[in-house]
């Protein structure tokens, strides 16, 4: 539980854990995949009521796109602007997908599809007891959130291969290089929830800061 902070703030999260932080109104969040390659679940809540919080939806009507990157908003479904994206070096974030959980590791589907290559060799050492749900779950629970209160994430560093024909989506493997970040500015008293992915495996860092005590 990170809810109250001293700046500028710096934390790790390990390979498959999730943590959440209040980030006050002005502070800047920066969000960097340590080793590449790894996906980052994040949801967002107003603190100050924890009832308003990340809408996918609402996220791409208002700007017409379902692609955010420099310069776009992350709003909820009544519209507050929760946070904006003021640096991003990836530029390609998914809000389509949702977020993995223990269910879908443990389903028959997964263990003979997912599990898998092309070339029939398993894609994990040891499949993930868990998934973003369940981290967030965990991480969220002093404020108090139940796991059913949890919205569909921003899926940072996750890239997807859409086919405008059949209207099917896959996950393509990240491609995000050892350092790539995201600077989320917050426009309001935030709680957010980030989830260090267990489908990918690697450590995510956050600092938190003012966009004057961080060098670019």
């Amino acid at each position: 539980m990170h809810s109250s902070l001293s700046y500028p703030f710096e934390y790790t999260i390990q390979a498959r854990e999730g943590a959440a932080f209040v980030v006050e109104e002005g502070k800047t969040m920066r969000i960097t995949d340590v080793e590449g390659g790894q996906i980052v679940d994040f949801v967002i809540y107003n603190n100050n009521n924890l009832q308003e919080r990340f809408d996918q939806a609402r996220t791409k009507a208002n700007q017409g796109k379902f692609l955010v990157t420099t310069g776009d908003h992350l709003y909820s479904k009544s519209n507050g602007k929760l946070m904006t994206i003021t640096a991003d070096t990836y530029g390609t974030h998914d809000m389509q997908w949702g977020m993995c959980n223990k269910g879908k590791y443990d389903s028959e589907e997964f263990m003979a599809v997912d599990e898998t290559d092309a070339e029939g060799e398993a894609k994990f050492e040891d499949v993930p007891d868990w998934g973003c749900w369940e981290s967030l779950g965990t991480a969220l629970e002093p404020w108090g959130i139940a796991p059913e209160d949890i919205p569909s994430p921003i899926n940072l560093f996750q890239t997807m291969d859409y086919d405008l024909e059949t209207g099917e989506v896959h996950i393509i493997p990240s491609d995000s290089d050892p350092g790539d970040y995201v600077d989320l500015r917050a426009e309001m008293d935030c709680l957010v929830g980030i989830s260090a992915c267990p489908w990918t495996s690697k450590p995510v860092k956050v600092e938190i800061f003012d966009d004057d005590e961080h060098p670019r």
